[in-house]
Parts: C-alpha cells; sequence; structure tokens
C-alpha cells in the first residue's frame, strides 16, 4: 500500500521538482541556446536577417521562454505553492501528468517549426497539450486553502500578488498561443507568426510571466538572501499596474507608449526591492559565490537597459536591431542572470536539500554570461542597423561565450542533482543507518 504521509509527499514532491529542473535545462542547452547560436551564425554570415527562417527564430523562442523559464515556472510553482497550501498527494500526480503534457507539447512545438512536417497539426496540438498542463498546474495549486488558517482569510501579500499576476499573464499567453497557432494552422503557408503580431506577442511572452514572476520572487527572498530592507508594498504593486498597462498597450499596437511604460514599471520594481540599496543585515553567501548579491543586482542594471533601449526601438529601430538589443538585455541579461543566480541558490534545496557543487561554476557561469550578453547587447545595435564589420564579427563570438555559460551552468545544477543529498549520503556511509529524512 503507498505511503501518502507528509514526509513521502515531500520526497515525492522533490523527485518531481528535479525531472521538471532537468527537463527546462534540456530545453535551454538543446533546441533553446544550440539553436540560437545556429542563428545568430547564420544572420552574421549573411549580415543581415534576410534569408533565415523564421520559423527557426520562433522556436528559439519558444523553447528559451516556454521551454526553460516557462518548465522552471511550473516546477517551482507545484513545489513551493503546494507547500504553502499544505503537502497534498494528489498534487504529485498531478505534476506528472502536467510535466507530461508541457514537455510534449513544448517539444512538438519545436519539431513543427524547425521541421515543418505536418505542422499544421503538430502546432496546435502543441499549444494545445501546453495550455493543458498549465491548467492541471493551476487547479492544483490555486484549488485548497493553507490547512493552519482554514476559515481565516488573511490579507495577500504583495509577492503573491505579483506571482498571480504572472500566472494570469501566463494563462493568457497560453490562450494567445492556441489561437494564433490555430490562424496558422488554417491560413499560413509556414509556420511563422507574422512580424507585426510577433513583435505584440514577445511584450506579451517576455514581460508578463517571466518578469513579474521574477520580481513576485524577489521580493519574497531577496531580503532574505541578500538582508534587504522589506520591499514597498505600493512600490510593487505600482511597477505591477505599470507593467500590466504597459503589455495591453502594446498588444494594442501602440508600442511607444508600452515601452515607456515597462520603463517606469522597471524602475519602480528596482526602487520597490531596494535592490540598488546597502542591506541591513549580512547577505547570505553560504553554499553560493560570494558575488552572487552583485550578480543580482546586476541583472536590474540589465533590467533598466533592455526598457531604455526598448524606448529607443519604438522610436527609432529600422532593421531590428535596437529591439534586438533590447530583448537579449531582458531575457539574457535580466531572466537568464537571475535564474542561473537565485537558481543556484534555491534550486538544489528544493531538490532535496542538496548543496550546489561548485561555487566557482557558479561564478564562471554568470561572469561569462555577462561578458556574452554585454557582446551581443553593444554590437546588435551597430550591426544591424549601421552594417559595421566588426560588430558582424563580434556577434557569432557573444553567442559561442553565452552558450558557454549555459554549458557551465546546466553541468553545475546536474552534477548538484546526481549527488545525493548531504543526510541520504550520511546515512549511506558505513557503519550507519539508511534512514532518509528531508
Amino acid at each position: 500500500m503507498a505511503d501518502h504521509g507528509p514526509v513521502a509527499t515531500e520526497t515525492a514532491l522533490q523527485r518531481l521538482v528535479t525531472v521538471y529542473i532537468v527537463t527546462g535545462l534540456l530545453f535551454l542547452v538543446l533546441p533553446g541556446t544550440l539553436l540560437g547560436v545556429w542563428n545568430l551564425v547564420s544572420i552574421s554570415g549573411r549580415h543581415s536577417l534576410n534569408g533565415l527562417s523564421q520559423s527557426w527564430l520562433q522556436a528559439h523562442g519558444h523553447a528559451q521562454i516556454f521551454g526553460w523559464i516557462g518548465t522552471f515556472i511550473i516546477g517551482i510553482g507545484y513545489y513551493s505553492l503546494t507547500k504553502m497550501g499544505g503537502l497534498k498527494p494528489f498534487a504529485v500526480s498531478r505534476g506528472w501528468l502536467s510535466w507530461t503534457l508541457w514537455s510534449c507539447g513544448t517539444t512538438l512545438r519545436w519539431v513543427a517549426n524547425v521541421s515543418e512536417w505536418n505542422w499544421r497539426v503538430l502546432l496546435p496540438v502543441s499549444a494545445a497539450f501546453q495550455l493543458a498542463a498549465f491548467l492541471i498546474f493551476f487547479r492544483t495549486v490555486s484549488g485548497h486553502k493553507r490547512p493552519d488558517k482554514p476559515l481565516k482569510r488573511t490579507r495577500i501579500e504583495s509577492w503573491m500578488k505579483l506571482v498571480i499576476a504572472s500566472t494570469t499573464m501566463f494563462l493568457l499567453a497560453l490562450l494567445v498561443n492556441l489561437v494564433v497557432t490555430l490562424a496558422l494552422a488554417a491560413t499560413s503557408s509556414h509556420p511563422e507568426i507574422p512580424h507585426w503580431f510577433d513583435q505584440r506577442f514577445l511584450v506579451l511572452a517576455a514581460w508578463g510571466f517571466p518578469v513579474l514572476a521574477a520580481w513576485g520572487f524577489n521580493a519574497r527572498w531577496l531580503p532574505v538572501f541578500l538582508g534587504l530592507e522589506l520591499p514597498s508594498d505600493r512600490g510593487l504593486l505600482s511597477a505591477m499596474a505599470a507593467c500590466g498597462c504597459g503589455i495591453c498597450a502594446a498588444l494594442f499596437g501602440q508600442l511607444l507608449v508600452a515601452t515607456i511604460l515597462l520603463l517606469i514599471a522597471s524602475i519602480l520594481a528596482s526602487l520597490a526591492l531596494n535592490v540598488f540599496r546597502s542591506g541591513v543585515k549580512p547577505a547570505k553567501t553560504l553554499g553560493v559565490t560570494n558575488s552572487f548579491p552583485y550578480f543580482v543586482r546586476s541583472a536590474y542594471v540589465w533590467l533598466l537597459i533592455a526598457a531604455v533601449l526598448g524606448v529607443g526601438a519604438a522610436v527609432s529601430d529600422v532593421h531590428g536591431g535596437i529591439w534586438g538589443a533590447s530583448r537579449h538585455a531582458l531575457t539574457v541579461g535580466f531572466l537568464a542572470t537571475m535564474v542561473f543566480a537565485i537558481g543556484q541558490r534555491v534550486l538544489p534545496a528544493f531538490s532535496g536539500m542538496r548543496l550546489l557543487f561548485s561555487t566557482k561554476l557558479m561564478f564562471a557561469s554568470l561572469a561569462v554570461l555577462n561578458v556574452g550578453c554585454l557582446l551581443r547587447v553593444t554590437s546588435e545595435v551597430p550591426a544591424y542597423e549601421h552594417n559595421l564589420p566588426l560588430a558582424w564579427r563580434i556577434l557569432p563570438v557573444s553567442a559561442l561565450t553565452e552558450l558557454t555559460a549555459v554549458v557551465l551552468f546546466a553541468v553545475n545544477l546536474g552534477i548538484t542533482l546526481l549527488l545525493l543529498p548531504p543526510r541520504r549520503a550520511e546515512a549511506s556511509a558505513p557503519g550507519t543507518m539508511p534512514e532518509y529524512r528531508p
């Protein structure tokens, strides 16, 4: 008879989140980063976007945002939000069902975009699988109350409001994705989202659920990890409102208004989270690189750079260089740096109270990632907009640099997940009892 006690459920949740992490890493390295490097090398060789398949570019973006970050968010959500609401055995089985549907949907999307084999069927099926996986996740984490306060109505904290807003944006992005894929299957000759709509959808997909989720979990964790003052509730909610209005403006094609609002939101979030202020307590860097606080702050520098470039792109972009630099500063500079920093801080603990394998690898992955992003952002505008030969030569170097950072990150987390948790390892030593307590 299966054990459904709290310890067994906790262990099963740790195993589940580990699989989500590994799956996200696979999407990051293979269909995400490798395809992105190939695309950028091809663009640099042509000195132009012309001739490169837009469906390949969109396959890369989908794998990065939904395949990597989306998988991490769902996996972490199953673990952390389910624990907050009380350990429920059914959460584990639903988590595995979500993982199956999500992984299949994301893989089918990549296959449809890259190979165009039976894409009229695969594209909408992939979107339907992803939406179904998310709805199961949403129903699971929102369908029960905290067991210690079953009758008392409690105030929703600001960080949780940001997470709820992120979840709503995630759902909206998946709904839009399903509608778009159905329209493409019915009317288009290739699995490519039209450029005019892709610009709007990218604002929703990039600034919607990933950025709001980052702000929400930062509000929860950074006061502990960096010793910062508690965030300003009013500032966070103002940032959330400005971000939401910016996304709405983008969906209606008002890109200048949208980018200005997103810049305001980024400034408000940075101020509200106190990331550029000295901590009131020492930062907790045990088990991670001592430079962890600096990389977290660098992520917010990239966020502000992305927002400023976005305004510049809405005003004067001609060949896509400023838009590309803005998106890269956001997705790699802010989101990837944040995941590399916070992820290597919390994911080992979520996966069975493990210790990170190497703090030196953590530092190397973050440092190399930021160097690669700097090369990419500073060379993309002069290459695309002004056709500067030196900038075109730097672009593939930036791609290979970022690929190196991704591999270092994946190797460090991969080895960490392969190692036994400290208590299990201790129990497995000769002369000890084989007992495991998460």
